[in-house]
């Protein structure tokens, strides 16, 4: 609603414009103070959260329209919405009725300067640019706060005030929660009005959001002595004292009661004496109910069915609307407006628009409806909604109340208004027309494609939704088509992944390829299979399976099908199992073509390089695989970041193997581009989260250790918002630990690992760092040398069966080496020694530099500085600035006296101190300070 317009009365408990409410002085002052507070001269103006809660009837709209007075006068830009009953299932709708009004009346200079880069995001949500792409909601929620915020900034200050919130939809709801921590740090007042009556999914977001208000009122009934006033004030002043006694005690003090039994009185023109006391009780209990016989008496029914359409249509009605829902013509409804307002039933505003004076009366109209007449009332609004211009958004919640009638145009519309739906961040509402749809039900030869629709509608937030629903889809009868099934096993297969059931997805996808007929979608699935696997913790044949993926991608090559991304046709080329070439025309054939755009070769590059960064093979191999998988020097469309033919996991894996080997010019453009592709995408829960924290992983790589810890807490705050034990909670949690012990802060690391749980039992996907080798390495560092030599012989136990020897992401051996010296120097210095010849395998000079300067702690001192020598050689050449830090305070220390000491160890101070790794700094100040050095 426009500020400005005037709101639905309906307080009853207030005296004409200007009269104060009565026994509402002091929520009044309350939000006087609040303004008061916020409009301070010199821009010291702070927000707060001011919340009013009570019983229906108890008088919160009147407040709110107080204070509503109070901003306006004092100078404030109001927002102002108002929850509906019949349209909490209108995603968005409380937060497009509080901007829109002020957004859609801005310059296109102002709102390219307050949208910033998240028009194409939040446009669709508040209504002003039409749906378009899918972000998740976290995307659209994050950008709305950037708009308020740029909108507060621009029109300070501003009252953001939201009445009924009880009937908010989820949402906007789940918007405001986030935002009423935000709005502290403005200049801006938040509002709210509610009842204690939330839905049961909306309770967690009530108990966040009214258990913040820095100041919450709860209304109460009025004394008897106000209900006498508005008594006389409706019947005269010779009421007697008696009967305002009795009006008081049949209302309980409820001002919307009491207001609604004087009209009833004034009706029957009851006179105001003792001897009518009697049937106050009866009339209250009339007025109260509202039965279908109490309106069709009080207004007729011709006036009753315009109210009938009004209550559907919620607040905000166009009387227009509302006539054709009720098939009356203008002269009709006309004059049933005219009736409803002289009952005090609807009300105008400025914008010619109506609403019920109170929402209990329009609770009242809606439920006095006979249920065929409502069903058949929301069938017809669902079609005027739609031909009014207010699109499927509107409509659909209409769809949702009418009966299943087996109409394939009704489903059609539900399928169509869940994607609106998806594009504007609401999955939720999106999977309610999807269930609505299946219900219908959608012919049987479609109804597997609904259920498919409704399992991807909630892959971004509700992954156990997607397996239950896919596999439903995968099990009908009729069946997806082949190409759609294969992707519904790979989206099946990503759900299970997410929700850390990693062994599932892998069988899935292998047991499906095994019913596919020959051709790209068998090959999708089969690579899809290896994928899964290469993330798994555990295998019992892991060596085995490295050994197919490279005979997998041998028989690619061989058979001339790695195509490019591009539209460029290669050589005629075959199938390995189907015999399929290219087309007679001279183009490719259609499994050529699907060939082309699901990228199966650069995935399959993908996968072996990242099999080989494990293996801790030659790291010149792994890159020409990397390479080959970046045409051009890009990422193909299909590794896109945010393309879903294989997901994020690709390109993820394809720039750690790029960090492992050293190439971080390679791995910082992948990382960079993944940020940028999920904020301009709206993507900004799993996806940014595991975007942040690959970055983080790079600038600890790179030893900008304070930068890493940024990143990394961002990660960490989003699989928060997720929930614990998803894989990037444990990756954000491993990989933070790891960098607050960089920097010194051990302590810190070690609660931060025992808060969220890091250790055993570990998840079944892959933790990067290695979560075994981290956790011994912690045990070390706290002095406990036997827990953590137990650890990490486990750990490296079950690394080389799984054939992985990369030293770099587990270098659980120098640590071992560690723990086990001071009992057993010569299994230490064997076991160092192993590292080493690993590291040499890679060829990468920061995995080399690092396992000689793990080595150089098990050897005596003449041996350590030959080993850390080199290993500053090594990591001199390498991106690893804290590694070559250490190295060198580790070779000072060796040195022990003379100039070549105090250089190393002057040196490392100076890399340790821009790496940001306080301790190891200061360490090498104590040793230069101290005889170490001398």
């Amino acid at each position: 609603m426009a500020e400005g317009e005037s709101g639905a009365g309906g307080d009853g408990g207030a005296g004409k414009d200007g009269c104060p409410l009565h026994e509402r002085e002091v929520e009044i002052r309350s939000a006087r103070r609040a303004v008061g507070a916020l409009t301070r001269p010199a821009g010291a103006g702070t927000g707060e959260l001011l919340v009013y809660s009570g019983a229906a009837g108890l008088g919160k709209t009147a407040v709110l329209t107080e204070v509503r007075r109070e901003a306006r006068r004092a100078g404030c830009t109001v927002l102002f919405a108002r929850g509906g009953e019949r349209q909490r299932h209108e995603p968005f709708r409380v937060v497009r009725q509080l901007v829109q009004p002020v957004l859609a009346g801005l310059s296109d200079e102002e709102r390219a300067q307050v949208f910033g880069p998240w028009e194409d995001i939040v446009g669709p949500a508040v209504g002003l640019l039409p749906p378009g792409g899918q972000p998740d909601p976290q995307g659209v929620r994050d950008g709305l706060d950037f708009v308020l915020t740029r909108l507060v900034q621009r029109r300070p200050p501003v009252a953001v005030i939201v009445d009924d919130l009880h009937w908010a939809d989820p949402e906007s709801l789940g918007w405001l929660a986030g935002f009423a921590v935000r709005a502290r740090e403005l200049p801006a007042l938040l509002v709210l009005a509610c009842r204690d009556e939330f839905p049961d999914d909306a309770l967690a977001l009530q108990r966040g959001l009214v258990g913040r208000a820095d100041r919450r009122h709860e209304l109460r009934p009025l004394q008897p002595a106000s209900v006498a006033h508005l008594v006389r004030a409706a019947l005269g002043a010779e009421a007697e004292d008696a009967f305002c006694r009795h009006v008081w005690a049949v209302t309980a003090g409820n001002p919307y009661e009491t207001t609604a039994l004087l009209r009833e009185v004034v009706d029957q023109r009851l006179d105001p004496v003792e001897e009518s006391a009697g049937q106050l009780r009866e009339l209250a209990a009339g007025a109260r109910g509202m039965t279908l016989r109490h309106w069709l008496d009080k207004i007729g029914p011709t006036t009753l069915r315009f109210a009938w359409a009004a209550s559907m249509l919620g607040t905000d009605i166009r009387p227009d609307l509302a006539a054709v829902v009720c098939a009356q013509g203008p002269e009709t409804a006309a004059e049933s407006v005219r009736e409803l307002r002289r009952h005090g039933v609807l009300t105008g505003t400025p914008g010619g628009r109506l609403e019920f004076v109170h929402p209990l009366i329009a609770t009242s109209v809606y439920q006095s409806m006979p249920q065929a007449t409502r069903t058949g009332m929301h069938g017809v609004a669902a079609v005027e909604t739609e031909n009014a211009g207010l699109g499927l958004l509107t409509a659909s919640r209409h769809l949702l109340e009418t009966l299943p009638e087996g109409d394939g145009e009704i489903v059609d519309k539900l399928r169509r208004a869940a994607r609106e739906h998806l594009a504007i961040g609401a999955p939720e509402a999106a999977q309610r027309c999807l269930r609505r749809a299946i219900s219908e039900p959608p012919a049987a030869e479609d109804r597997a494609a609904v259920l498919y629709e409704l399992g991807c509608s909630a892959l971004l937030t509700d992954p156990a939704t997607t397996v239950n629903q896919l596999r439903l889809a995968l099990a009908d009868p009729y069946g997806l088509g082949p190409e759609l099934r294969v992707d519904a096993v790979f989206r099946l297969a990503q759900a299970l992944a997410h929700s850390n059931r990693l062994g599932e997805a892998a069988a899935v996808c292998a047991e499906e390829a095994a019913r596919t007929l020959p051709g790209p979608g068998r090959l999708r699935l089969e690579v899809a299979h290896f994928m899964f696997a290469a993330f798994q913790s555990e295998d019992e044949d892991g060596p085995g399976r490295s050994r197919r993926l490279a005979e997998f991608g041998r028989m690619l090559e061989t058979v001339g099908l790695a195509f490019s991304d591009t539209e460029t046709v290669g050589p005629a080329s075959t199938d390995i199992d189907s015999g399929t070439g290219t087309g007679a025309a001279g183009g490719p054939s259609p499994d050529q073509a699907m060939f082309e755009q699901n990228g199966l070769a650069h995935a399959v590059a993908v996968l072996r390089c990242w099999d080989l960064t494990l293996r801790g093979a030659d790291r010149e191999e792994a890159i020409a695989l990397a390479e080959s998988a970046l045409p051009g020097g890009r990422l193909p469309r299909s590794l896109g970041w945010t393309n879903t033919t294989w997901g994020f996991e690709l390109p993820g894996i394809l720039g750690i193997s790029y960090l492992y080997a050293d190439r971080v010019d390679r791995a910082e453009e992948l990382f960079t581009e993944a940020v940028r592709a999920y904020e301009v995408a709206g993507w900004s829960g799993g996806h940014l989260g595991f975007a942040y924290l690959l970055t983080g992983m790079l600038r600890f790589r790179c030893g900008a250790l304070v930068e890493a810890e940024d990143y990394l807490r961002r990660a960490l705050r989003i699989a928060g918002r997720i929930g614990p034990g998803v894989p990037l909670h444990w990756d954000a949690v491993g990989a933070l630990a790891e960098t607050l012990a960089a920097r010194g802060r051990l302590p810190e690391a070690l609660e931060l690992t025992r808060e969220h749980a890091f250790g055993p039992p570990y998840p079944t996907v892959m933790v990067l760092p290695d979560a075994p080798t981290l956790y011994g390495r912690l045990l070390l560092a706290r002095g406990d040398a036997p827990g953590a030599a137990a650890t990490l012989a486990a750990a490296g136990a079950a690394l080389d069966a799984r054939g992985w020897r990369n030293t770099v992401w587990a270098p659980w051996l120098g640590h071992l080496a560690r723990a086990v010296a001071p009992d057993q120097p010569d299994r230490a210095r064997d076991l160092a020694g192993e590292a080493v010849r690993r590291a040499r395998e890679s060829g990468t000079d920061s995995a080399v530099g690092s396992a000689l300067r793990l080595s150089a702690a098990v050897h005596d001192r003449p041996r350590a500085a030959e080993l850390l020598a080199q290993a500053v050689r090594h990591l001199e050449r390498s991106p690893a600035r804290y590694e070559h830090a250490i190295a060198l305070v580790d070779l000072g220390e060796a040195l022990g006296t003379g100039p070549a000491a105090r250089t190393a160890l002057a040196d490392g101070l100076e890399l340790a101190a821009h790496c940001g790794a306080d301790g190891l700094a200061a360490r090498a100040g104590d040793l230069l300070r101290g005889g170490a050095a001398g």
